[in-house]
């Protein structure tokens, strides 16, 4: 295993990975996040995070922080497309997205504070939670 400088600066260990097999994992992971992110509005925490983790052997907060920088690029472009579509509530996105700031802070600085396993545990019922209240 190679030691690896995570977001944070701390090492963490990561199995080596031949380049072309980590970049083909790191395009299917891109694709299912763009697929996603289109069709339902979701895909950066609910698809790119648990496949980093799971595939590539990131830790929760390195790929809670990879994840948001993508997310920005794939946000961006995918609220282009539905604008041109006319899908875009100029005043609701604002509406959302401004205070939303003050949440992405607040919840950075608290993921910086408990373990990995609470932010991962977290999440983990954050997602079933969020699948059983759209399944019903």
């Amino acid at each position: 295993m190679v030691p690896a400088r995570s977001a944070a600066g701390s090492l963490s260990r990561r199995a080596p990975q031949h380049t072309s097999l980590r970049l083909a994992r790191l395009a299917g992971i891109a694709t299912a996040a763009g697929l996603f992110s289109a069709l339902f509005g979701v895909g950066g925490g609910t698809i790119v995070v648990p496949l980093l983790i799971l595939w590539l052997g990131y830790g929760e907060r390195e790929a809670t922080g990879t994840s948001l920088a993508a997310i920005a690029i794939i946000a961006a472009l995918g609220a282009g497309a539905h604008a041109f579509y006319g899908n875009v509530d100029p005043v609701a996105a604002l509406v959302i997205g401004l205070p939303a700031v003050a949440g992405v802070l607040a919840g950075t600085a608290l993921q910086q504070r408990i373990s990995e396993r609470a932010v991962a545990g977290g999440f983990a019922v954050l997602l079933v939670v969020s699948a059983g209240v759209l399944v019903l």
